[in-house]
């Protein structure tokens, strides 16, 4: 009898170890599932990196300078200079058509340069009455049409570059906040003079 109660009792003795063994190994395995959520959920909510959309243009466009003119401008106060509006193909079409809101592809170019007295021409017409453009200025600058990638701007991506060096972010971020006011026109001051 001695026995069969030493084997009872062993029995229940390792019954309630595996189910411990059995509770510790549930519990792991629920402590490991909320690590590996954690560790996902802690992953999708860092700051986007290098790899994601940019909220602002990097690159210059290839072959801006052979692009069709939309339209010329003259600049005063800070500014103070003349430039001149190009646009891609895609641009250039929705510009003559009067597409609005802009097509996906399209990029519009500003480049501007101080203005200086033409001293050959004023010395042709006998008087002071001519100008050219002189240093380029104020940067080259682009919008460039992606509605996903720039959602957060219209639809629009934008750059200015300085000697072909990207403005920094800071800079960057005056240009949607002016370009809001013309929400009607897709966020695009420059008109297409034919």
């Amino acid at each position: 009898m001695k026995n069969t109660k030493r084997t009872e009792s062993t029995a229940k003795l390792v019954t309630e170890r595996k189910t411990r063994l059995k509770q510790i190994t549930l519990a792991l395995g629920v402590i490991v599932i909320f690590a590996v959520t954690a560790a996902f959920v802690a992953l999708a909510s860092e700051p986007a990196g290098e790899d994601s959309a940019p909220v602002f243009v990097k690159e210059i466009p290839p072959g801006y300078r052979d692009w069709k003119l939309i339209s010329v401008a003259r600049e005063e106060g800070d500014l103070d200079d003349i430039r001149a509006i190009l646009g891609n193909d895609i641009a250039i079409k929705a510009y003559r058509e009067g597409t609005l809101p802009f097509p996906e592809g399209a990029i519009i170019a500003r480049l501007a340069w101080g203005f200086v007295a033409s001293e050959e021409n004023n010395q042709a017409f006998g008087r002071a009455q001519s100008f050219v453009a002189g240093h380029p200025k104020n940067g080259v600058q682009f919008m460039v049409k992606d509605s996903k990638k720039y959602a957060a701007t219209g639809g629009w991506g934008y750059a200015h570059f300085n000697d072909g060096k990207p403005a920094n972010e800071k800079f960057m971020q005056s240009c949607f906040p002016c370009h809001q006011e013309i929400k009607s026109r897709d966020f695009v001051f420059t008109r297409y003079a034919p």
